[in-house]
């Protein structure tokens, strides 16, 4: 019986270690194919879908959208608060778009479109450092990175996952 419980404890263990500790990921950008275009209101906007995202170095972005009617262009600070296009650090117009995200800060991107990202049609993302243990809860980023209004930091399912899978391991511990 003892020998059951060991193997058991160790099996939630390994799940555990698993489940929080997965390899990167492709994410894609609004979390839908048709999420890269003019927002139809401030709750509607890629920024409010990444502040309620995680992004960790290795973590790849992905748009699905029209390359011929739109394209994305990764941008400075600087271009991402004016909205310039003239001058992008990388562009793609393919309509499906991938942009690893390699080293951690804020990477910022908008809308080739003219007009779009005046618009609104624009994103920011802060990747984790890689010395930060995700936390399942979401920084409001902050006002010197981006213009806008500062809004609470949100939590998702993760803690929530860690914590069930630590209840489970001390009550089948306390079974044997």
């Amino acid at each position: 019986m003892a020998a059951f419980a060991r193997t058991l404890t160790s099996s939630l263990l390994l799940l555990f270690l698993f489940l929080n500790y997965i390899e990167a990921k492709e994410i894609l950008v609004g979390g839908k194919t048709d999420a890269w275009k003019i927002p139809s209101s401030e709750s509607d906007s890629l920024n409010k879908w990444a502040e309620n995202s995680r992004f960790r170095i290795g973590d790849s972005l992905a748009w699905k959208y029209d390359g011929s009617k739109d394209s994305v262009l990764q941008v400075t600070k600087e271009d991402y608060a004016s909205c310039n296009t003239s001058n992008p650090t990388a562009e793609y117009k393919d309509g499906n778009t991938k942009v690893k995200l390699e080293k951690s800060g804020p990477f910022y991107f908008i809308s080739g479109a003219k007009g779009h990202c005046e618009q609104g049609q624009k994103l920011v993302v802060v990747v984790l450092s890689s010395r930060h243990k995700y936390t399942g809860i979401s920084p409001a980023p902050s006002p010197a990175e981006i213009e806008g209004p500062a809004i609470a930091p949100t939590s998702n399912a993760a803690g929530l996952k860690a914590g069930f899978l630590v209840t489970l391991g001390v009550l089948v511990l306390g079974l044997f």
